[in-house]
């Protein structure tokens, strides 16, 4: 087993740029203000995980917290508390036309990365976008190429691609290590579905929560509470999340996406449940079909993804031994041996024999937020930007299209946006926004 790094989350959350990232390095700090600058910076959200990016990149010296947007009036205490002096808005347009900003965080629900990400790039604004990048596919596309006709720094919010582990995961099988890739099976434990039936109720809008704006650009409906929709559970719903690829299908297939630098799937197919009307399912199995690269062996290689209580099956499982099967992660099968990608553990290199003693390189690690924050003050580059991490969700929001089209292989055209062989699972590439609602 590789020697443990002991990376631990929080520590990961304090440390700061130690080294260059060594996978590709394919988004581009450009020079967006002079390096001792400060940035003038806004947070599109200000509780949960929009907490956890505006207080990290509020912790880089050159950076000014000047005003966030949330619409539950409800949840802005702590934000107010800890910058008093910054304005707090309800509504994000409002904010986007009276401040004059050099970043902002998107970190709200998944329906609205893309208007509120797409608005701010449009006025030069530069993006930290959390993932995934965006609901739909059409959407990801869109902010891809806005963001490079706008020469824009960006970085998706997944924080463990600069972290040791991930980083040292991707160098060794650049290296070599397990010579070329032929199969890649990923999962997660985590269940962002639901099969139940929708509640038949309606129920009192909270206060401090606008209910409106936090519909956003997704059709008028009733509120329900008890966490059905706000806070708790909106990744679960159809319209308003992405399931568990969302939330943790950027994360794990980053350093498998990384390491061998795959381009876009060519086919996608889904065996399990198909969602209900109103919540993805659980307990997926998603096979996707991707080109050789030179990191892998010829031909095209095959990347099975599995949440809820499914995993790789027992001859996948063989090959790792009497390793366990992390909770999450990924097994990435090689023409010389078998790595395990624990998400977020060092990697291991099987088998134990053949690796004991094998010198590791040095990689370095880096603060996300603050890596994003110098790029766009014209210091580095950032390594997850939107060249980078939009293929990255496409690819994972393929899967999700998959899931609704069981037992059928979709092929998919990256160049054209578009499946060639059902017609159908094209409505589920781009969206209508509400009316009033700007498209993108």
């Amino acid at each position: 087993m590789i020697p443990a790094l002991n990376l631990s989350r929080r520590r990961f959350l304090r440390s700061t740029a130690t080294g260059a990232f060594v996978g590709p390095l394919i988004l581009r700090g450009l020079m967006a203000a002079p390096p001792s600058s400060q940035v003038r910076h806004a947070s599109f959200g200000t509780s949960g995980m929009a907490w956890a990016d505006l207080t990290e990149i509020a912790k880089h010296p050159n950076v000014k917290i000047v005003a966030a947007a949330d619409v539950d009036n409800s949840r802005t205490a702590e934000f107010r508390k800890k910058f008093p002096e910054a304005r707090v808005y309800a509504d994000y347009r409002e904010l986007l036309q009276k401040e004059q900003l050099d970043s902002v965080n998107v970190s709200t629900p998944d329906h609205m990365h893309a208007p509120i990400g797409m608005a701010a790039l449009l006025k030069g604004i530069n993006v930290y976008g959390q993932k995934p990048l965006t609901h739909d596919l059409y959407e990801t596309r869109r902010l891809t190429e806005m963001a490079r006709k706008k020469k824009l720094v960006t970085q998706m919010g997944i924080q463990i691609h600069s972290a040791r582990e991930y980083r040292l995961a991707v160098r060794l099988v650049h290296d070599g290590a397990i010579g070329k890739v032929r199969e890649v099976h990923t999962w997660s434990s985590k269940d962002w579905g639901d099969g139940g039936a929708m509640p038949q109720r309606h129920d009192a809008v909270p206060d401090g929560l606008n209910w409106d704006l936090w519909l956003g650009v997704c059709a008028e409906r009733p509120f329900i509470g008890q966490g059905w929709y706000h806070p708790a559970n909106w990744r679960r719903r159809l319209d308003f999340g992405t399931g568990t690829f969302g939330d943790m299908g950027c994360h794990i297939f980053d350093p498998v996406f990384g390491a061998l630098a795959l381009t876009a799937p060519i086919s996608v197919r889904s065996e399990g449940a198909a969602p209900n009307d109103h919540s993805w399912a659980i307990n997926a199995t998603i096979h996707y079909v991707f080109p050789a690269t030179r990191y892998t062996t010829p031909g095209t290689v095959p990347v099975t993804w599995y949440d809820g209580n499914q995993r790789p099956p027992a001859e996948i499982r063989a090959l790792i031994g009497k390793t366990p099967l992390p909770d999450q992660g990924s097994i990435l099968i090689g023409t010389d041996g078998v790595m395990v990608i624990p998400h977020v553990a060092p990697p291991i290199l099987l088998p134990t024999d053949k690796y004991a003693g094998m010198k590791l390189p040095d990689v370095g690690e880096a603060n996300h937020w603050h890596e994003f924050v110098d790029a766009v003050r014209g210091v580095g580059q950032t390594t997850a930007g939107f060249d980078y991490s939009g293929p990255l969700t496409e690819s994972v929001l393929l899967g999700s299209v998959a899931t609704r089209f069981p037992k059928t292989t979709l092929e998919w055209n990256s160049s054209r946006l578009k499946f060639t062989n059902v017609g159908d699972a094209n409505r589920f590439v781009k969206r209508t926004y509400r009316k009033g609602w700007d498209s993108i």
